[in-house]
């Protein structure tokens, strides 16, 4: 996982209220979350903790955040000292991540596209799958493995652009440049393909695996209209994946 989000972390912070992240990324994932009321639920590379908040105010039982960058979780903890919510915030890598309990959901935005390789994004699946009890639920937007980059249009109108940089194929890096009204940041990941993806859930323990395009918010719909929304739709660079841990794992 190259990108360092320590020195962007408050421009990254920032570009959360783009409004297609709200608009359809933040609408999209909650919906697909659910009904959070008395789950414990862990936000798998939380960032500054923006879904983290989200998820805790809806009625989480209890709510952990990790994430690899101390930057974000350093943001995070602030806003937790300034309005408490009683959410847990810690350091880790999502590639080697042991946790004291498990969870009945697990939730992240943005965290398997970091896989360089097939193995990489193994050892996430694992962690994913140990941090849950059998039976729960895993829920994540990622950057899209059935988008052809390279081919993509422009999302200049979005706020961003991407980039692909090489040649296409099994961890092809693909830039992203957020456009912000103080200047621009980039972040880098990776492409794996669709299959690879449900090869490393199956072999972490997880079935019913679900693919769903991003959904648009009525409120996107009135302050933009349709038609501002129709390339990202019809060629989105997010997917939302749900799976559920077997019954059947080891705990």
């Amino acid at each position: 996982m190259t990108t360092d989000y320590d020195p962007i972390a408050e421009q990254y912070q920032r570009s959360k209220q783009q409004p297609w992240r709200t608009c359809l990324e933040a609408f999209s994932l909650l919906n697909l979350v659910g009904d959070p009321t008395g789950k414990s639920v862990l936000d798998l590379a939380c960032g500054e903790g923006f879904y983290t908040r989200q998820i805790c105010r809806r009625g989480a039982a209890r709510t952990v955040g990790i994430d690899l960058s101390a930057g974000m979780i350093e943001l995070a903890q602030q806003q937790e000292s300034s309005q408490a919510l009683g959410i847990e915030y810690l350091v880790s890598d999502a590639r080697t991540l042991e946790v004291a309990d498990q969870f009945d959901v697990v939730v992240s935005a943005y965290l398997l596209n970091y896989a360089r390789d097939a193995a990489e994004l193994q050892s996430m699946c694992q962690s994913i799958a140990r941090a849950l009890k059998p039976g729960g639920r895993f829920v994540t937007v990622n950057s899209s493995p059935l988008l052809h980059f390279p081919s993509a249009p422009s999302f200049r109108p979005y706020g961003f652009e991407t980039r692909v940089t090489g040649d296409w194929g099994p961890g092809a890096p693909i830039k992203w440049i957020f456009h912000l009204p103080d200047g621009t940041f980039e972040i880098e990941n990776y492409f794996l393909c669709q299959q690879t993806h449900e090869a490393a859930f199956r072999q972490a323990g997880f079935d019913e695996i679900c693919w769903h395009s991003p959904q648009l918010s009525p409120e996107g719909m009135t302050a933009q209209g349709e038609s501002y929304w129709e390339t990202f739709l019809q060629h989105s660079p997010i997917v939302l994946i749900e799976c559920r841990k077997s019954s059947h794992a080891a705990p």
